[in-house]
């Protein structure tokens, strides 16, 4: 595996938690479309289970909070996760800038 390849999959399906803040800040969803949507709009697919696994763990950090709706668990994001979301951003924006 090459040095961009490695980089790659550190900043996608390793940190998927990012790309699913990043879509439930537009709009709450189901994880099933969350799966759909990364795929979509940020050109990686994740593993089934993976997304599933994630927003549990997201969960229980109190990062978005789930509900029932018409049988289908639906996601959004919390203001904890919204701050987090904002870290991130500042973070990649910061490092972007120091590269040349």
């Amino acid at each position: 595996m090459t040095p961009f390849e490695r980089l790659q999959k550190l900043n996608t399906k390793e940190n998927l938690w990012l790309y699913i803040l990043v879509l439930l800040e537009k709009k709450p969803n189901h994880a099933w479309e969350i799966l759909s949507l990364i795929e979509k709009e940020f050109g990686f697919r994740p593993g089934t289970i993976t997304p599933y696994r994630v927003l549990y763990r997201l969960e229980d950090e109190s990062l978005v909070k789930s509900a029932l709706k018409n049988r289908r668990r639906v996601y959004h994001l919390t203001l904890k996760g919204k701050e987090e979301l904002k870290k991130v951003k500042a973070f990649y924006r910061q490092l972007l800038n120091k590269i040349p």
